[in-house]
């Protein structure tokens, strides 16, 4: 049976991404996009044959069984508590609030209420990252020994890019850098923590623009060193280095269904190159909807979300 889900905002990852996913999908009915602005609701509704809403809580009132939030950070915790107290679940892009303790009430909430809270990390869902996690449990390079984890991109044109908001929670930790975090959690696991770090800052902007950091995994001491930014030479990549060998990914985070995703695997007998082309929007729309009726584990997702922010809270007050 399909479930219906609605749009909370007229983003671009919606626009390009979600909404056409969401509309060859056999698993659900999209019922309606909401912006504070009619004028965009109306364009995206007629473009895609979907009922527009003129402000967020009529679409929530509407009781759809699920939404989907892409709106800036800083509103993402006033409105997945509002669509998770109204009995609705929830899909929301990184980074799910701009505090551990709104994670942590909107994770609550979830629980009490038996409903799907995800942060949306769509990398996870590629083969790509399928083959790595593979490679890694066969000890494809023998035992890691070391991450690196890189993504950022040069300045936006338009400097009033919601990036660089800081009212609207933007920052590059949080938008690029919260990537590289969630990808070094999900392969060392989570007896992780933020050992170092550091965020930088210029004076043109009020958030912070780039930065890095190491994370530490405190069973086998493996590193993990992360680097971010909004003021960098294109780096989208993810290295993890083995006591027999070293696995290089390029696109990792960003490796949309036109893309061919590339892992360069060396070690001493061989080396290989593997090239992966995937619909992971497709693949994590499927993986949502395994949430819903549990094929897939939401008290995984809970747990994840609570170790994401927590590690993002330690990387800021490290930085400090």
């Amino acid at each position: 049976m399909k479930k219906t889900i609605g749009i909370l905002g007229c983003a671009s990852i919606a626009e390009k991404f979600i909404i056409p996913n969401l509309l060859s999908s056999d698993k659900f009915k999209l019922i309606g996009i909401a912006s504070r602005d009619m004028s965009k609701a109306t364009e995206f509704g007629d473009r895609f044959g979907i009922k527009p809403f003129g402000d967020y809580q009529e679409l929530i009132d509407s009781k759809p069984d699920c939404i989907y939030i892409p709106l800036p950070n800083a509103l993402h915790f006033e409105w997945v508590r509002k669509a998770l107290l109204s009995d609705i679940n929830v899909i929301v892009e990184k980074s799910l609030a701009t505090s551990n303790n709104d994670v942590n009430e909107l994770n609550n909430i979830a629980k009490k209420n038996d409903l799907v809270l995800f942060e949306n990390f769509q990398f996870r869902f590629h083969k790509q990252f399928d083959f790595i996690k593979q490679s890694i449990n066969n000890k494809l390079i023998g035992e890691v020994r070391s991450i690196r984890a890189s993504f950022g991109f040069p300045p936006f044109i338009d400097n009033n890019n919601i990036r660089y908001k800081k009212e609207l929670g933007g920052g590059a930790l949080l938008d690029a850098g919260a990537y590289t975090i969630k990808i070094s959690t999900l392969l060392l696991g989570n007896t992780i923590s933020v050992s170092s770090s550091v965020m930088n800052y210029t004076k043109n902007h009020e958030v912070d623009i780039f930065g890095s950091g190491m994370l530490l995994e405190h069973t086998n001491k493996v590193v993990s060193q992360v680097a971010y930014g909004f003021d960098n030479h294109y780096q989208n990549c993810l290295e993890i280095w083995g006591s027999d060998g070293v696995l290089v990914a390029d696109r990792i985070f960003t490796a949309g269904p036109s893309i061919k995703a590339k892992v360069l695997v060396k070690t001493s007998e061989f080396v290989n190159e593997h090239t992966f082309q995937d619909n992971h929007f497709e693949n994590m729309i499927n993986y949502f909807y395994g949430l819903l009726v549990g094929t897939e584990s939401k008290s995984e997702e809970y747990k994840q979300n609570l170790k994401q922010s927590q590690l993002l809270a330690e990387f800021i007050k490290n930085a400090k």
